[in-house]
């Protein structure tokens, strides 16, 4: 497909999205599409409501991206190099991991070890000093593998175990075993008290408002712990991650968030891994199939989720990145979809709507 069709496409789909007339819209969006050896990265709208025009080129907090895309990736690479199995388990790396007896890494990597899906750490009397002690005081609420429970804390915990593995600060593990093998060497955390970390950022969100709100109201989850003075971020956050447990529990650097990274970046990761399905890309075949594999649940692989023929993930800011297992066909969004003051477009719609930008698309054609 030639690049300018790429483009118009994006841009449709970019601008379509912005100008939606109905609910809170995101003031901006960066739409990217990679097919074959063409790519195509489109910005519209503005970095915040009445801000600079969005720039295609921005660094994003991509939240929830950072599963796949660092810490997934990361532990393939151990797998790759059988210093792990996606069948050990997680005590066997982490003594103090307060899960299920038996929990192994492909129980957390398919969000089926039965742990809480959130809980404020940072809340927590001690946390400040010592957060993964903190977070290996919060066990299961529900059985082993009984169900699929999208769970932030088993992610921390695997954050915890390529630390281990690796014998080096996260940050600095994930560079080596996940960003330059896909390409990105750039990309990664911005940790707490870095200079300069807003340069080259869109902004987020306000501050902790999402966050703070989930707290005082005890939904979508029940909380453990709760405000006693908090001091709460009330700014525009930029080059700071929005994920409270990441930022003010981990310092920025975490399993579950805090990757910082372009959409073309995301298009370079995602297409790293789609060849790596068929051999041609970082991961070898069998360990890159298994990734993209739908287990007991058939929207959840391993760190990945499945829709149809994209293996994908969002992120909670508004970004997501899929790709179509073993075809050069990518799909990378981001968005402030968490500045507006109304309720924030889902970051589903936004992903599905930019895949339906895309297609139909000739070499989609027979993928499964």
């Amino acid at each position: 497909m030639p690049a300018t069709e790429l483009e118009d496409r994006a841009a449709r789909v970019a601008a379509a999205l912005v100008e939606a007339p109905a609910g809170s819209p995101p003031p901006g969006v960066v739409v990217g599409y990679a097919v074959a050896g063409e790519r195509a990265v489109v910005a519209h709208g503005s970095t915040e409501a009445a801000g600079a025009p969005m720039g295609a080129g921005l660094r994003f907090d991509a939240a929830s991206v950072t599963k796949a895309v660092v810490t997934t990736v990361a532990l393939a690479t151990l797998v790759e190099r059988r210093a792990l199995s996606f069948d050990a388990p997680v005590r066997s790396v982490l003594p103090t991991f307060p899960g299920h007896p038996g929990t192994t890494l492909r129980h957390l990597l398919q969000h089926r070890g039965g742990l809480p899906a959130w809980q404020p750490l940072y809340l927590a009397p001690g946390a400040a000093d010592d957060a993964r002690a903190v977070l290996d005081t919060v066990t299961p609420e529900a059985p082993l593998d009984a169900a699929r429970t999208y769970s932030d804390l088993g992610f921390l915990h695997l954050g915890r175990v390529v630390e281990a593995v690796a014998a080096t600060p996260l940050d600095r593990a994930v560079h080596e075993l996940a960003l330059v093998p896909l390409g990105i060497p750039a990309a990664g955390f911005l940790p707490a008290g870095t200079p300069g970390t807003a340069a080259g950022c869109a902004p987020s969100s306000v501050g902790d408002r999402a966050e703070r709100a989930m707290v005082d109201s005890g939904e979508p989850y029940l909380v453990r712990w709760h405000d006693d003075g908090f001091a709460w971020r009330s700014h525009v956050l930029r080059g700071e991650a929005n994920d409270g447990n990441c930022w003010h529990a981990f310092g920025g650097v975490a399993g579950h968030a805090g990757l910082f990274a372009t959409v073309d970046e995301l298009l370079t990761a995602g297409r790293a891994l789609a060849l790596s399905v068929t051999g041609d890309g970082p991961l070898p075949a069998p360990v890159a199939a298994e990734l993209v594999a739908a287990g007991p649940d058939a929207e959840q692989a391993l760190g990945w989720r499945r829709d149809g023929r994209w293996a994908w993930h969002p992120g909670y800011t508004g970004c997501a990145v899929g790709f179509v297992p073993g075809r050069p066909v990518v799909v990378a969004v981001a968005s402030n979809r968490l500045l507006p003051d109304g309720p924030p477009a889902p970051t589903a719609a936004l992903w599905r709507a930019a895949v339906a930008g895309l297609e139909p698309l000739p070499a989609l054609r027979g993928a499964s």
